[in-house]
């Protein structure tokens, strides 16, 4: 059924029918199927417990149930014994951190996205370039600290227009930029033309920083909003992509809510409400999903049809460290 079809119907039936959209593409990302594997993959090959530094995808849901097969999550690599076995995140880390793991002698697995890779990897080539490097981004969320990480001493991260307005650099015209992966199109856009606007000459990377997924459930959202009275983006509050989710739909003129599981939906949200579509930011898992169009058909919205926007087909490989570990583990604990 297409977007036209679905409207169609929701105006011919609005009076009587209550439905949901859900959404596809939706929920986890290559990335985050990526770190969950390599941390399951770690449990079941060596055993807990396995540390993982910070949480390894931003969603409370599966942090907890990992954590209840044995990962142990702490916030610096001081907390881990040394010695001992540590996974990071997938939204990576800074040369500081790979240091301070080599200096106490940590058995390190690398579970960084590939794309979150692929920004460190561009700011590292500008730097040995000689570019004041601006990165777009929000500067508490740990993927920009790795990132900003890689050249401190050139870098600048910038969240707002005001605030590119008032960089200051060495050489106006020796000036590069890079995204936080998980920006909202719309916002990186504004910031991108502003940067240009102060600084021509800049240059950037030849394929955007925001990853694959980030975009495709964005557009989904923008596809189908209009044709809703109402966006729940299934997500925990420190997950940046999902928080954008909310933000799209909600510039749209579509009122959303961010919420962690069906048992954050407020009863009055649905007041007048007869359409209702649901996502899922990249590292929500489809389970929660599931209990969300459970719940809104227990409220009387029995008509589910399934939107695909686009497909999506992209998977990643291991990183060598959980590969290696893997073939030189005795067979008997081989369990992945």
């Amino acid at each position: 059924m297409t977007i036209d079809q679905l409207s169609v119907t929701q105006d011919d039936n609005a009076a009587t029918t209550k439905r949901v959209l859900l959404l596809k593409p939706r929920g986890f990302c290559a990335g985050v199927v990526r770190a969950i594997d390599i941390v399951q993959i770690a449990l079941d090959t060596f055993g807990a417990p396995i540390y993982v530094r910070k949480e390894i995808v931003h969603n409370s849901y599966v942090v907890n149930d990992l954590a209840k097969k044995g990962a142990i999550f702490v916030n610096e690599l001081d907390e881990v014994p040394e010695g001992a076995r540590v996974i990071y995140s997938a939204h990576g880390v800074s040369p500081a951190v790979r240091q301070r793991a080599k200096d106490r002698g940590l058995k390190v697995i690398d579970a960084t996205c590939p794309l979150v890779t692929k920004v460190h990897v561009e700011a590292i080539k500008f730097a040995k370039q000689g570019y004041s490097l601006v990165l777009v981004g929000h500067r508490d969320h740990e993927e920009v600290e790795g990132t900003q990480g890689e050249a401190p001493d050139v870098t600048q991260v910038v969240s707002t227009v005001e605030e590119v307005d008032a960089l200051v650099v060495p050489d106006p015209n020796k000036v590069a930029y890079l995204t936080q992966t998980t920006l909202s199109l719309d916002e990186a856009k504004y910031m991108i033309e502003a940067l240009k606007r102060k600084f021509p000459n800049i240059v950037g990377p030849h394929a955007q920083d925001i990853c694959y997924a980030t975009e495709n459930r964005q557009v989904a959202v923008k596809n189908v909003a209009h044709g809703a009275d109402l966006v729940l983006v299934v997500g925990s509050k420190n997950s940046s992509n999902s928080n954008r989710l909310v933000e799209v739909s909600k510039n749209l003129g579509t009122n959303s809510y961010l919420i962690d599981s069906a048992d954050a939906i407020q009863p009055e949200w649905l007041d007048g409400v007869n359409t209702v579509a649901v996502t899922a930011g990249a590292s929500a898992p489809e389970v929660l999903v599931k209990d969300v169009v459970e719940y809104l058909q227990s409220k009387g919205y029995g008509g589910v049809d399934e939107v695909e926007v686009m497909p999506e087909n992209v998977r990643f490989g291991l990183p060598p460290e959980i590969v290696q570990a893997i073939a030189s583990a005795p067979s008997a604990t081989r369990q992945a």
